[in-house]
């Protein structure tokens, strides 16, 4: 089965590469979520790291936009807050502009000085001794979802395993009521969904109607723990808080959508590129089994290979010259994470998937600087905690057939994985 997936894969790779190198620079829309769907836009990002690797898309589905691929060339950007912003009354994060009535602040679009007040409100969180409490709740966890999962037939691993743990997880962190924690995944997957690509939602107003769902949901719980004493989830943190208590509408649901889409995104598809990259380097999963001590290398190697958020985007506040590129006011920004983590200057064989790498945390998945990740230790320990109970149970997971992968230039990731354990 592997063979013949192998053998398709490699065609297509081919195919993808000729269509890169034939396709002028001018034409390049490396944004296209066509591409990531189908897992091609490797050969672009390839060909502009080596070409032109601050270049400008002058016509897109996302708008014109300018594309940094080298990893020190994505690190200056996130460092330069002058020039570079992350508000979201400037479009926000992404690729895709956000029309001006619907923009929601939350703290990783928001610009110094509020940034780092908001952003200090939920750090608690994920302290040392916060996380070996929740080490406990993710072990126990980990181990009634493996312990349930069938044998001997073909299961989604995203769906019984990589969304069920990752909304677990979530529930906790809110402290949500359990019967009702799917609606997490559903709001994360709207809120980062393309309408009318992904099927998920027809229109942006379906869209919309669905989040001020999740912000009256919420909003019913905040005002509970506004009147309850001070506790350790994210929405009592945020309830407390003199920098967030006072948060008007868009801001409250920006960063609920914020907390919601970061602690499922990274985790859940990590989780499920980590099955699918070991599938492919079947070597480095017997080297896991023989000695599990390398999962805490195999956890940084896995979520740079992966790379869970293709990208991130910043808005120029000036005229500035970078790389010899005249980049205008005004004009967007896109700092391809995925791209970096390719970087032959940056990383040594960057498209070999080794978890023993001398240097596996030299990767830009979480980003850098002051936006970096506030999440980022809670993910890598919920993985090594995964994959420390799927080593006492399962000599191999087998993947039976390509994942179906999402419709998005931000969300790096997977809708099924098929997957099967030995009897």
């Amino acid at each position: 089965m592997h063979g013949t997936v192998d053998l398709v894969e490699d065609a297509n790779l081919d195919a993808a590469r000729e269509r890169a190198n034939a396709l002028p620079l001018s034409d390049y829309d490396p944004g296209d979520p066509e591409l990531f769907k189908s897992d091609t836009f490797w050969p672009y990002f390839d060909r502009l790291r080596r070409e032109d690797p601050v270049h400008y898309c002058k016509d897109s589905m996302f708008g014109p936009y300018w594309s940094v691929t080298r990893y020190n060339d994505i690190m200056d950007i996130e460092t330069n807050h002058s020039v570079f912003s992350s508000a979201a009354a400037l479009g926000g994060i992404t690729i895709r502009d956000v029309p001006p009535d619907l923009r929601r602040e939350s703290f990783i679009a928001m610009d110094q000085p509020r940034h780092s007040a908001q952003r200090k409100t939920v750090a608690p969180m994920f302290t040392p001794t916060h996380l070996d409490e929740l080490a406990i709740n993710i072990r126990k966890r980990s181990t009634e979802c493996l312990d349930n999962l069938p044998r001997g037939e073909v299961f989604d691993w995203v769906d019984k395993v990589s969304i069920e743990l990752t909304t677990q997880m979530l529930a906790v962190l809110f402290d949500f009521p359990w019967e009702d924690r799917r609606k997490l995944t559903r709001w994360s997957d709207v809120a980062t969904t393309l309408p009318g690509a992904g099927g998920l939602v027809a229109t942006e107003d379906e869209r919309q109607a669905e989040l001020m769902e999740c912000a009256g949901y919420f909003a019913r719980l905040w005002k509970e723990r506004s009147s309850q004493p001070p506790k350790s989830d994210l929405l009592s943190m945020m309830a407390h808080s003199d920098a967030t208590r006072n948060m008007d509408p868009k801001n409250f649901l920006g960063n609920l959508i914020l907390l919601i889409v970061g602690g499922n995104d990274t985790t859940r598809n990590t989780l499920s590129g980590s099955i699918y990259a070991l599938s492919k380097h079947p070597e480095q999963y017997r080297k896991l089994k023989a000695n599990p001590a390398l999962i805490d290398s195999f956890v940084p190697e896995v979520i740079r290979w992966q790379t869970p958020l293709a990208h991130m985007r910043r808005t120029a506040l000036a005229d500035y010259e970078f790389r010899g590129r005249q980049i205008k006011k005004g004009d967007k920004v896109v700092m391809w994470y995925v791209s970096g983590n390719r970087d032959e200057e940056a990383i040594e064989r960057p498209y070999e998937f080794d978890i023993e790498r001398a240097r596996p945390r030299t990767h830009i998945s979480f980003g850098f600087g002051i936006h970096r990740c506030v999440g980022l230790r809670l993910a890598e320990l919920q993985l090594k905690i995964i994959w420390e109970e799927i080593l006492k149970r399962f000599d191999t997971i087998e993947v039976v057939g390509e994942p179906q992968r999402v419709y998005s230039s931000f969300i790096k990731g997977y809708e099924t994985l098929p997957v099967r354990i030995a009897a």
